[in-house]
């Protein structure tokens, strides 16, 4: 026992340090360091997750905490987005409406907004571009320029704590998930320990953080059949990005259609009243603009968009991307209806752990959709996945968890100079996913043969 003791706090010391290294001591685009300091850390997280001791989880869970406390600090280094955050949140806090203009048009026409100025506008990665950040997250920037109005970094830490305090919430419903559905209590490791949600949640000030805490929280409430709490945590999940939409089809099956129009409602009508303080045309309009941009501008490691692209230039001579991702969108969603109704059996072989439960058999839904989204997009960052990888560790599949690491490398492709994907990474990437993922289906089918 001193001996195993001794190992644990060696690989938190580790942890830790590595860590520290990564929020304070490299930037995106030293590849090298920065890749060797992650695979190290994704090691002894894979060690951990699988390997150590049951009576060593309320170690890690609190290991967990302190790395997340590590990331507190530091400025990101892996992501310029939190600029735009204090753009937005900036202007609301001046009066001005967030979807109303892109960032360049306060730069041209010379407005004397406080802290809308050129030294922000140059940090930011999209200043043609209008805002995509629905209401709760853009109370999230406004509360933390108004605690910290001058201060880039003052607001930064705000959003950080929030963030921090959002992931510990989630930690909490996890453990209760867990319990609920007779899952070991060691899967809670497979999310509180995994690099990638530690370095880009809180260390790189990504939303999903919040999202997952409110999106965790419903599933808790509709486990308890508490429709009303339930349907107003979902709505903030929507209301903070609006991933969650997509999940909605899932819920029919689980609830019946009376209890599922009675949650739709709910929703609906929560969204509308959180949407209210932003309502105008600027946010129709804002909206309409930042959906088209997502659809058809942006591509960052896609993998089935990436092949109907290679074949637009073969065919076409050109990039078909402003048809291509509307297309695309449609056919997810009709892939998404499909494993929102379809009896889960006719899809994918699940344990009996699995099949015990109705809600696990929800959350296998849940993976499937976010899978074929995240498949059929054309834009797929790290930090995305995130939600995928929390729910998978209620279901039998690990395919997110090699997912977690190898999306990583997708910054390789930065350098001082800027960015320049790497396709072989790329393929790489979803090859070695897929694969492993055909690997789970098929020994899941398997064991199902063997158990009956």
């Amino acid at each position: 026992m001193p001996r195993q003791k001794s190992i644990d706090y060696s690989l938190l010391i580790a942890s830790f340090l590595l860590y520290g290294f990564i929020g304070f001591g490299v930037e995106r685009y030293e590849t090298q360091p920065l890749l060797l300091a992650y695979s190290a850390v994704f090691v002894i997280y894979l060690y951990l997750a699988f390997k150590s001791r049951d009576d060593s989880i309320n170690f890690w869970f609190y290991g967990a905490i302190l790395f997340r406390i590590v990331m507190l600090f530091c400025i990101p280094s892996l992501s310029d987005d939190f600029y735009r955050f204090v753009w937005d949140g900036r202007l609301l806090a001046a009066g001005y409406h967030p979807f109303a203009e892109v960032p360049a048009f306060y730069m041209q026409h010379n407005l004397h907004i406080p802290g809308i100025n050129e030294e922000l506008f140059l940090k930011l990665n999209s200043p043609d571009y209008f805002t995509i950040y629905p209401p709760a997250a853009q109370f999230i920037f406004w509360l933390a320029v108004k605690i910290s109005p001058e201060s880039i970094y003052g607001s930064m830490l705000v959003m950080k704590v929030i963030l921090f305090i959002s992931e510990i919430g989630s930690l909490l419903v996890i453990r209760n998930l867990l319990f609920q559905f007779n899952l070991p209590a060691k899967r809670i490791l497979l999310y509180a320990l995994n690099p990638l949600i530690i370095l880009e949640l809180v260390g790189n000030i990504h939303l999903e953080a919040v999202l997952i805490f409110f999106l965790l929280l419903a599933i808790l409430l509709l486990c308890s059949r508490k429709l009303i709490p339930g349907g107003v945590s979902f709505s903030i999940a929507i209301c903070v990005k609006l991933t969650p939409l997509m999940l909605m089809p899932a819920l029919v099956p689980r609830l019946g259609w009376r209890k599922a129009m009675t949650f739709y409602l709910i929703v609906g009508a929560t969204c509308v009243i959180l949407f209210l303080p932003l309502w105008d045309k600027e946010i129709i309009f804002g909206f309409q603009h930042s959906l088209a941009y997502y659809f058809k501008k942006f591509e960052f490691n896609a993998s089935i968009y990436y092949l109907v692209r290679a074949w637009g230039y073969w065919y076409y001579g050109y990039n078909p991307i402003q048809t291509a991702g509307w297309v695309l969108g449609i056919g997810s969603f009709l892939i998404i209806i499909f494993f929102s109704v379809v009896r889960l059996r006719y899809v994918v072989g699940i344990s009996k752990v699995a099949t015990r439960i109705l809600d696990q058999g929800l959350l296998l839904r849940f993976v499937l959709i976010l899978l074929t989204y995240f498949l059929f997009t054309t834009t797929l960052h790290p930090w995305y996945i995130a939600p995928l990888l929390v729910i998978s560790i209620f279901t039998e599949f690990r395919f997110a968890v090699l997912w977690s690491a190898l999306i990583f490398l997708t910054y390789a492709g930065y350098s001082m100079e800027g960015f320049q994907e790497n396709l072989f990474i790329i393929f790489i990437e979803y090859i070695f996913v897929l694969g492993y993922l055909a690997y789970e289906l098929l020994w899941k089918r398997k064991y199902l043969l063997q158990a009956s």
